[in-house]
């Protein structure tokens, strides 16, 4: 811990589903290297979901940034989120690069979200937690304006 680091110091934004009414569907975001960071951290947000809608959200890895061997993170999903009790929600996933299957290789991860039965307003953020060469706001996604 270092008491005088901004957030945006130990924080990196590396892919995000920006705010949306997404259709039933699974969407993905791009793949990230593992190698810069010590931790992630998955938040995920609901606005208010369709009739009988669900959210399934998990963490996939693969051995590159082309998605070779994509396979789902042991253990790394939430728990799906209802509609019945899921409207304005926030779920969080954490997860290290050793939990992915580092004797085959794997050191890239994406989010998977799949929005089941009706369309809903979902978001979703992949950050980069305690980076290991330089501070974390030289890894943000392209998509960051602005660092105050």
């Amino acid at each position: 811990m270092y008491p005088n680091a901004k957030g945006s110091e130990e924080l990196s934004i590396l892919a995000t589903f920006d705010p949306i009414s997404q259709a039933a569907a699974t969407v993905t975001t791009g793949w990230v290297s593992v190698a810069n960071f010590h931790a992630f951290l998955a938040v995920i947000q609901t606005g208010v979901m369709g009739a009988s809608a669900t959210l399934d959200t998990k963490v996939q890895q693969a051995q590159d940034s082309g998605g070779t061997g994509a396979k789902d993170v042991t253990g790394k999903a939430i728990t799906q989120i209802v509609k019945a009790t899921g409207d304005n929600k926030q779920a969080l996933i954490n997860f290290k690069p050793e939990d992915l299957d580092n004797t085959n290789n794997f050191s890239y991860v994406r989010l998977s979200l799949t929005v089941g039965t009706a369309a809903s307003l979902i978001a979703a953020t992949l950050l980069g937690v305690n980076p290991r060469y330089a501070t974390a706001d030289a890894f943000n996604q392209a998509a960051v304006a602005q660092i105050n």
